[in-house]
């Protein structure tokens, strides 16, 4: 029914897409005006470019977001599953971020000095991941390349691995991807120095051959990657994989650098403490500080020595690594408030609990309509695709992905008051998602389905 076999298909699918854009141009007509000013003064009329991924004819324009609810300038409220891509993962707005934000705005922003709080901090990061050394950035791009750089460092090589697929953020050295076999820079950046392939690998989530093969050539400082896969559609590992990985990476004495970033909605501690991997190093950014512009870099004990030995010898200079504004006191408050009062077995509890039943409904709605599309998830994240198995790594995950159809779904559930993350069929479940939100989605997308299947007949 869905299946876009021929030109007359993918036609009537676009027709679909024009009447729901309409439609959604005709309700929102504040954010449109805001849309047509600002234009005047940013580029392509919003702050920061990813704000129009959301396939639409112009960005929903935001009034107010609490909590698993966010509501437009044109006061449609949505329940949120996008959440802000994972930065308010545990709602937004909540109280002890907010709390905790007003206390130390009284107090200082930025000092470039440390926190009275740090040493408590640390050691809650440390009971939550454990990892013992831990280091502060703005953002966990920032914080995978302080991690690659160290990385290098104390190994003295300049090889990179990672998997076909991958995301840590605008990382230069993942900014690549697999064609015909062969690592090349990903199509569509924007001015980049140099070929980014250069010194990067890339081999598909989940092959241990091609994992072993490249790391028995002695020449990677470091394997980078999500315990899950997350951003090519959700890639799980399979079983015995992230031992293996484990096991590799010591033998051909390469670091292993474990991004949690979307896959701290496993549970508490991430998917590290969940599963029991033992990377040497751990980033974690977006969700990690409540929302707050904040990401924490961790690292082993023998780690910190051989950083120590590094730091020892080299020549005095600058170091190349190191923002202005990281660790500043107010990240530094709404990390220590989200770790105690966010980060608990109590929320996750919730979490966890809401994904399995929107879980269940997906499933049934999918049955109701008679389609052969499965469900992924990694704790209170989910995934929807359209083939009947999960996919095993990155380029299946790509080939079964009908960009066309996602946008379809994608518009016509926020026309009905739902906002997936516009990034494939991704969502997230928060401490704030309540039996209202998943009644809001199931519903929805079980009509979107009805009107759909009858406009592609």
């Amino acid at each position: 029914m869905f299946e876009q076999r021929t030109a007359t298909d993918a036609a009537r699918l676009e027709r679909y897409i024009e009447l729901e854009c309409a439609a959604f141009e005709q309700a929102r007509p504040r954010s449109r005006a805001l849309a047509a000013s600002a234009r005047a003064h940013w580029l392509n009329g919003v702050p920061m470019h990813w704000m129009l991924d959301w396939g639409t004819p112009f960005p929903v324009f935001v009034q107010h977001a609490e909590g698993a609810w966010l509501q437009d300038v044109d006061a449609h409220r949505y329940a949120d599953y996008c959440l802000g891509d994972t930065g308010a993962m545990f709602g937004h707005s909540p109280a002890p971020i907010r709390d905790a934000l007003a206390r130390q705005a009284a107090g200082g922003f930025t000092c470039m000095l440390p926190d009275e709080r740090v040493g408590a901090v640390g050691e809650r990061l440390a009971g939550l991941f454990g990892l013992p050394f831990w280091q502060l950035m703005q953002t966990a791009t920032d914080a995978n390349r302080a991690a690659l750089r160290w990385a290098r460092a104390v190994t003295g090589r300049r090889r990179i691995l990672a998997f076909e697929g991958c995301y840590h953020g605008t990382l230069d050295e993942t900014l690549v991807r697999l064609q015909h076999g062969v690592t090349r820079m990903r199509p569509g950046l924007i001015g980049a120095a140099a070929d980014h392939a250069a010194h990067t690998t890339l081999v598909e989530f989940n092959d241990l051959e091609a994992l072993e093969r490249e790391l028995s050539s002695g020449t990677y400082a470091c394997v980078i990657a999500e315990p899950v896969m997350t951003n090519i559609g959700i890639v799980t590992p399979q079983p015995g994989y992230h031992a293996a990985l484990r096991q590799l990476t010591r033998r051909h004495g390469a670091l292993l650098l474990i991004d949690e970033t979307h896959s701290l909605s496993t549970g508490l501690g991430g998917y590290t403490r969940v599963h029991g991997l033992e990377p040497d190093l751990l980033v974690c950014g977006k969700a990690i500080a409540g929302g707050f512009p904040c990401a924490v870099l961790g690292f082993t004990n023998a780690m910190q020595e051989r950083m120590q030995a590094v730091l020892a010898a080299r020549s005095a200079g600058h170091s190349g690594m190191g923002t202005t504004l990281a660790a500043n006191a107010l990240a530094v408050a709404c990390l220590d408030a989200s770790l105690g009062q966010l980060m608990t077995p109590a929320n996750y509890d919730i979490m966890l609990q809401r994904a399995g039943l929107l879980e269940e409904s997906l499933l049934g709605v999918f049955r109701r309509h008679r389609l052969s599309w499965h469900v992924a998830r990694v704790g209170a994240r989910l995934e929807f695709g359209f083939s009947a198995q999960p996919p095993r790594n990155g380029t299946e995950s790509a080939a079964r992905m009908r960009p066309l159809l996602e946008r379809a779904i994608h518009l016509a559930l926020l026309n009905r008051g739902v906002l997936l993350t516009p990034f494939h069929n991704m969502m997230l479940c928060s401490p704030a998602t309540t039996a209202e939100h998943l009644e809001r989605l199931t519903d929805a997308l079980d009509a979107s389905l009805l009107q759909l299947a009858a406009a592609l007949r």
